[in-house]
């Protein structure tokens, strides 16, 4: 067996590797290990279909290995700092809605994620207003159900970005930091609202003592003569 052979064997074992990475990271790097070798047997034998067609793939698993690392880094900075969805703008599209509208109902289907721009959002069933830099939906996108937990009105004009769930979820594969990051931003947003939940709990029924509090302390009506 000659080296040209080699290398074609070896070129041939790094595409079975690919199938067994368990990361996209360690899968662009063996590939294109894997197309360095091809290349070097197309043209010790001559082959020139196997040689271009992986002089064009080199190129691409290369880009696709600098856009994983890049985005892999920006995760890793949001799961270490604190709750910012700056990092998330450059996926997002823009749309605008006017005052009064409604952005989504509860119990609609949830399939969009939200960022305020500009603006406000109000969410009338907690009586909360959400302003700039604000994300909201995930609690919904990230559900079993899939179900809106809130109604989301526009307070004023408001200008927002938003990411699909297919999207979203594409990112989230790709890279776990994503999903740490959105399960923490869940977790903080469900505590914030069963805090407000309750402060609405206990006010009503703090009203309703004083109501029955008043009735008891009336004096009884007295028929007239």
């Amino acid at each position: 067996m000659t080296w040209i052979d080699s290398i074609g064997y070896l070129a041939s074992a790094l595409v079975l590797l690919t199938f067994c990475m368990s990361t996209m990271l360690s899968l662009r790097a063996v590939a294109m290990c894997s197309n360095l070798a091809f290349i070097c047997y197309g043209l010790s034998e001559e082959i020139y279909p196997v040689l271009v067609l992986h002089v064009i793939l080199l190129p691409v698993n290369a880009i696709l290995l600098l856009r994983m690392v890049r985005l892999l880094r920006r995760a890793k900075l949001a799961a270490a700092t604190d709750l910012s969805p700056d990092w998330l703008q450059p996926f997002m599209r823009a749309k605008q809605y006017k005052a009064g509208e409604t952005i989504f109902r509860k119990g609609e289907h949830a399939d969009t994620l939200y960022m305020i721009v500009s603006g406000s959002v109000w969410l009338p069933e907690i009586d909360r207003r959400l302003s700039s830099g604000d994300l909201f939906g995930e609690i919904g996108l990230f559900s079993v159900g899939r179900r809106r937990t809130q109604t989301a009105l526009a307070a004023t004009e408001v200008d927002l970005l938003w990411i699909s769930d297919g999207a979203l979820k594409r990112l989230c594969e790709r890279n776990p930091g994503l999903s740490l990051y959105f399960l923490r931003l869940t977790a903080t947003r469900l505590t914030e609202n069963a805090a407000r939940l309750d402060r609405g709990e206990d006010g009503l029924a703090e009203a309703l003592r004083r109501k029955v509090g008043t009735s008891d302390l009336a004096p009884p009506a007295t028929a007239g003569t």
